[in-house]
């Protein structure tokens, strides 16, 4: 099993090389801002359009983001699922997928995609330094959605269909749905927040159809002393690790 702390360990020696603390609580409390009050610029780029705003991303959203979904998943069970891909669209820093492949006993592959370029490369510096077999390339969600996909594969969205445009969401909502019915796997990870949820319902209740099931999570909070110092310095106080999802096992045919 990979060393958590190590990962955490080299994520603040490459991120804080050039940044002061100071510096990152700083773009810290911009980027929480950005989530909760600026969402109209999360679109355009806005929280990695920074040096600072994307150190804060990977040292403080990435770990936490990672330790909520390796608790879904083991909640969810859904590291019982003999996978062989995890495909991650929106990847990000490449925690999610992370995530998951490390909750199993043989981690399947993963293969990331996300529009941005930093993104990708930072998320291949993820599998690599958590020991995985992984590979991100920048790409378009619904562009690049993997249609063909079957039974041994998982689909994973973190964090990533609520930022999306309303047009966008709702064509891919219909891949998605189309793309179940040939026996893939899904996880769909969100804050549980419900501002900017109103497309939820409808997702919901269409891959409910399709048989996932949609839960809300709520886990202590048992951050690592970094990720702790982190939010104390940018007013943070994450005592819970929440979340909502929807979420189906792949389904296999029968012999």
């Amino acid at each position: 099993m990979p060393d958590i702390a190590s990962w955490l360990a080299a994520l603040e020696r490459r991120h804080l090389a050039n940044l002061t603390r100071s510096e990152l609580t700083r773009a810290l409390r911009a980027l929480s801002s950005m989530y909760v009050e600026r969402r109209e610029k999360i679109a355009g780029g806005g929280p990695l359009d920074s040096a600072g705003k994307r150190a804060a991303f990977a040292l403080f959203y990435g770990p936490l983001h990672f330790l909520t979904i390796q608790a879904v998943v083991r909640a969810l069970a859904a590291a019982d699922e003999p996978l062989e891909t995890i495909v991650d669209l929106g990847c990000g820093t490449g925690v999610g997928a992370a995530a998951w492949a490390l909750a199993g006993v043989r981690a399947p592959q993963i293969r990331g995609i996300d529009r941005n370029a930093w993104a990708a490369a930072e998320a291949n510096r993820t599998y690599t330094e958590l020991g995985l077999r992984g590979r991100a390339r920048t790409g378009d969600v619904l562009r690049d959605f993997p249609s063909a996909q079957g039974p041994g594969t998982a689909i994973l969205f973190a964090y990533t269909v609520n930022e999306l445009p309303e047009a966008t969401r709702a064509a891919l909502l219909e891949k998605v749905v189309a793309a179940l019915r040939n026996g893939p796997g899904l996880l769909i990870v969100e804050p549980i927040a419900r501002r900017d949820k109103a497309w939820w319902p409808e997702w919901a209740d269409r891959l409910g159809a399709e048989g996932a099931r949609a839960d809300e999570w709520r886990f202590p909070s048992d951050l690592p002393p970094s990720l702790r110092q982190f939010a104390k310095g940018a007013g943070l106080d994450p005592r819970e690790l929440t979340a909502r999802t929807i979420y189906r096992g792949d389904v296999r045919p029968r012999p």
